[in-house]
């Protein structure tokens, strides 16, 4: 069988979209015909597997103290969502775009037959595929490979990773995401005589026949993105203070980035830290309070230059955590879990589906009620403007929250 053009890639050390190009090209670049700038799509990945249960929290449940003596929250613990409802106290500025009406909460979020590797389950959230089957694209990267397939091939940076690799959910067949940590250091690496050339003299057009020619292309391509990010990055610099920590510096990016009008429709960040398996409350609030921080103060930059509504940002992790705490007073691998939704274009905010069922577990589990593709087929035909079932592969009816 002959070698596909994603082998040929890995064998030549181009498998990624985030690779350092020479600058060349001071591009302005179109993603859509006529320069329609699209909404802006940013997703947040809390990595580790985060414990919905401790951040969204039923109060007065007998079953949720029973099973958590140690590391259950009381309700004056707790911010009140309602008689029966709290937030944990770290999501304090999530619960401040919560009140004015700015976050939509979904909870029993998973799919049918949930794994509880953080590998697999992971892969399967950003391949939008089922539990059983094996993909080698991501769903935003198929978003990327249709517009290609429609005669209106976007750029790499269409889709964007604040970070150094680029995750298998913006991995597409044709083309991929473009992923950078500081778009700072472009210009520092982007020095390499050879390189430059060949992507100069890249004359071929939005097709191409061979793997050589894909290379090119590809090249050529990624070029263009670098200095695009690197030249929008200047354009715009925040007056609103942003947390003195990673996460805070990735959402600092991705807002000058939004306000310089920049030609990306995706953004895509991660907070690790959330495998809380012994000593949970400590460590989980400590990685709550720099995702809620983070947030309001990305938030109120987009605010205060007209951009939050055109802005929808969607927090997920690849799985919750066991009701049940263990002997090291944290928690194990589970399934369910919640989403955070927030944007100035929502229809209403709210919680929009029931609390868990403690009640009614399976092997010691919460049971998801919503399959996780409901939400991506809403985002993909209401907010991004494309028929989900092409990237989904399956007819997942969208949700009413946009």
């Amino acid at each position: 069988m002959a070698p596909t053009r994603r082998d040929f890639l890995k064998r030549s050390g181009f498998a990624t979209a985030s690779m350092m190009v020479p600058s060349f090209l001071k591009a302005s670049i179109p993603i859509l015909p006529g320069d329609v700038r699209p909404k802006v799509f940013v997703v947040i990945q809390f990595t580790g597997g985060n414990d919905g249960l401790n951040c969204i929290v039923p109060i007065g449940n007998d079953i949720y103290y029973k099973s958590r003596p140690n590391i259950g929250y009381k309700k004056e613990e707790l911010i009140r969502l309602s008689d029966d409802i709290g937030m944990n106290a770290s999501l304090q500025g999530l619960a401040d775009l919560f009140y004015d009406g700015n976050v939509v909460l979904i909870n029993n979020v998973g799919y049918p037959n949930p794994n509880r590797s953080h590998f697999r389950s992971m892969d399967i959230w950003q391949t939008a595929s089922d539990e059983d089957t094996y993909l080698q694209t991501g769903w935003i990267g198929r978003l990327l490979d249709h517009h290609c397939t429609t005669g209106n091939c976007v750029m790499p940076h269409y889709a964007v990773e604040i970070d150094d690799s680029l995750s298998l959910a913006l991995k597409g067949s044709t083309i991929s995401g473009f992923a950078v940590r500081n778009p700072d250091q472009l210009k520092n690496v982007n020095t390499n005589p050879f390189l430059d050339h060949v992507a100069r003299h890249y004359t071929g057009g939005s097709h191409v026949h061979n793997n050589v020619e894909y290379l090119h292309k590809l090249l050529t391509d990624t070029t263009n993105s670098t200095d695009y990010i690197f030249e929008q990055s200047k354009k715009y610099t925040t007056a609103v203070p942003y947390p003195a920590n990673e996460f805070g510096n990735q959402l600092k990016t991705i807002a000058n980035l939004i306000n310089a009008e920049t030609n990306t429709s995706v953004y895509y960040v991660s907070l690790s830290g959330f495998d809380t398996h012994a000593l949970q409350r400590n460590q989980q609030e400590r990685q709550l309070k720099i995702y809620a921080d983070g947030l309001k103060a990305f938030v109120t930059d987009l605010k205060n230059t007209g951009k939050f509504k055109d802005t929808l940002i969607m927090t997920f992790s690849e799985f919750g955590r066991r009701v049940e705490e263990n002997a090291g007073k944290g928690t194990d691998h589970g399934t369910a879990n919640n989403v955070y939704l927030i944007g100035g274009g929502l229809k209403q905010g709210g919680m929009i589906n029931e609390m868990p069922d403690l009640s009614k577990l399976v092997d010691d589990d919460l049971v998801y009620q919503t399959d996780f593709r409901h939400i991506y087929a809403t985002i993909l035909d209401k907010w991004l403007q494309v028929d989900a079932k092409t990237i989904l592969g399956n007819d997942f009816k969208p949700m009413d929250f946009l």
